[in-house]
């Protein structure tokens, strides 16, 4: 006999004393005899031998009790599990006895005699053997997310895997936290069931799938056709449309008739959409959609719909230096330029009436459905505060305003709020030859002025400060007839005479035909700032010209010579008319 086969005899021997008596082959309770009871023992211990520690078996549940799982594993004692590896998701025992459960073999014995099992680490086992299947035959599994940890995610597929952040999808995924939770169908690429080491990949899955797709999709992808699709990815330019295993460019100018800032503002991720291939490009599989384009442009019956003069409501989607845009409907927007706000008002910037998002009404000033524009006007809804204007400010009337500008051609008074008048320089000063209207007034300054001219179309208002004094030419010309003798200071000299000042802002021209002759022939030279006398040869009123001449003073029968010439001759013949045909005679 074998060692073995002693052993086993030996122990079958122990087990007899403690064992209740073996039924014979018949089934009666006859006692067998010693023989045959210790062959049936070494069976027996022969089979108990045979269970290892670390290997799963096969038992049966005997009993359930409030903490413990009593099970048989034919083991020549029972194991004891605890009830917790029974319970289902509603903490309730999920086992029964008579069940057949898989369980693990720990030891073979503890210190209170009973086999040590474990169910969860049975499960786990085999949880493992199916993972090493899974990647050996390259099949699916499928995991829930638990949480993000260094490098990607942490995924229980039954047990704790890892899953790389580079293998979750075909394109990087910027915010991983948003999968926990969600169950991926996923390729176990690394297995080490020694480490406890599990890799996987979603990456790899996408792509095999991506692949026939994509060969399905080629296959009917044509310029003109509408296709469904679901939106992989939101960028600043456009969205990609996932149109089966291949990506097609949405562009946000394509995604609407109407303004669009951002793709967010008409699609989120992972919305079904129908697009028109608009372009595809075989050899680099390119492919440009359309969304616009499956619905009617609203511009194509604009100028039906939009008539000069029609008071339309929109809402302000976006202001610039020069204007506001108002949106109509959706795809059709008008301009409202910043001429166009205000009759009165010095608009600088749209902001300053009107904000993004306001409801405001206005008037339709043009259409040009070809260039896709519609002018609108906001102060056209109101009344023309410069129609009335003539009925305050009649021309000739008296109005007093302050200064707001100066310009080198005149000053800017303002009337009343968003009204200014202008007084030209020309009409500042009767008498003085300004440079600059800032030697009359300042910024700033109350001032009282004449009503010129209204002209409301062009939102003109011409103002006078010299026509509220007495005009000194009146003065002087109502004073003075010609052959008066005057006197003056030469103020400026120029190749056709001297320029004399008469009277504070009045001056008169001695012409050099008129210039005193010296003995030769020679004519003597006038100095600026030299006062001399000279005789009114000429006197213009509407023209505001004075013609005066020093030769006149040497003829002594001046007057009745001049008296019996003009009675004569035509009443508009000067003074120096005289002179000249009296000096051609001698």
């Amino acid at each position: 006999m074998t060692d073995v086969d002693e052993a086993a005899h030996a122990e079958a021997a122990e087990a007899t004393a403690s064992s209740p008596p073996l039924p014979d082959a018949d089934g009666d309770d006859e006692t067998m005899d010693a023989a045959e009871h210790t062959r049936l023992m070494a069976l027996y211990a022969g089979s108990f031998r045979n269970i290892a520690e670390g290997e799963v078996i096969k038992g049966t549940v005997l009993q359930v009790s409030e903490s413990e799982v009593i099970v048989d594993v034919g083991y020549k004692s029972e194991g004891i599990i605890s009830l917790n590896e029974f319970l289902d998701e509603n903490g309730e025992a999920a086992v029964h006895p008579g069940d057949t459960v898989d369980v693990l073999l720990e030891r073979t014995e503890d210190r209170d005699g009973h086999i040590v099992l474990s169910r969860e680490k049975a499960e786990k086992m085999k949880i493992w053997d199916e993972v090493e299947k899974a990647y050996a035959d390259r099949k699916v599994v499928l995991g829930r997310v638990i949480e993000r940890i260094k490098g990607g995610l942490a995924v229980d597929i039954g047990v704790r895997a890892f899953l790389p952040g580079s293998q979750i999808d075909v394109r990087p995924v910027r915010n991983l936290d948003s999968l926990k939770g969600q169950e991926l169908r996923m390729r176990v690429i690394k297995v080490n069931k020694k480490r406890g080491n599990i890799v996987l990949s979603r990456k790899a899955l996408l792509e095999e799938e991506n692949a026939e797709k994509k060969k399905e999709t080629l296959a009917t992808l044509a310029e003109g056709k509408v296709m469904p699709g679901v939106v992989k990815n939101l960028t600043d330019y456009g969205a990609f449309i996932d149109l089966g295993g291949i990506d097609g460019l949405l562009h946000v100018t394509d995604m609407s008739w109407g303004r669009a800032q951002h793709p967010s503002e008409l699609f989120k991720v992972n919305d079904e959409v129908d697009v028109i291939v608009l372009k595809f490009d075989p050899t680099t599989e390119r492919v440009s959609l359309g969304y616009k384009q499956l619905h009617a442009d609203p511009w194509i019956s604009a100028a039906e719909r939009y008539q000069v003069g029609q008071r339309l409501s929109g809402k302000v989607v976006s202001l610039t230096d020069y204007g506001a845009f108002v949106e109509l409907e959706p795809g059709v927007e008008g301009l409202i330029h910043v001429s166009e706000m205000s009759w009165s008002k010095r608009v600088k910037h749209p902001s300053k009436l009107l904000t993004v998002g306001d409801s405001v009404e206005s008037m339709v000033l043009g259409v040009d459905p070809a260039a896709r524009r519609i002018s609108l006007g906001l102060k056209q809804i109101e009344s023309n505060p410069w129609h009335q204007l003539t009925e305050r400010y009649p021309v000739g009337s008296k109005l007093t305003g302050k200064v707001r500008n100066l310009t080198e051609f005149g000053a800017f008074v303002e009337v009343e709020e968003g009204i200014d008048g202008l007084i030209h320089i020309s009409d500042m000063s009767w008498s003085k030859r300004l440079k600059h209207p800032s030697e009359v007034l300042k910024k700033g300054d109350e001032v009282e002025t004449m009503v010129l001219n209204i002209d409301p179309d062009n939102q003109r208002l011409s103002l006078g400060l010299k026509q509220l004094a007495t005009d000194i030419w009146d003065d002087f010309f109502s004073g003075t007839k010609v052959g008066d003798v005057v006197e003056g200071r030469v103020v400026r000299i120029t190749n056709f005479g001297a320029f004399v000042e008469l009277a504070e802002g009045i001056e008169g021209l001695i012409h050099v035909s008129e210039f005193d002759e010296q003995a030769g022939g020679e004519r003597a030279d006038l100095k600026v700032d030299t006062t001399i006398q000279m005789r009114v040869i000429k006197l213009s009123p509407s023209e505001r010209k004075i013609g005066l001449s020093i030769r006149a003073l040497k003829s002594d029968d001046f007057e009745v010579d001049w008296q019996s010439y003009a009675s004569s001759e035509s009443p508009e013949v000067t003074l120096g008319d005289h002179f000249k045909q009296q000096t051609s005679s001698e």
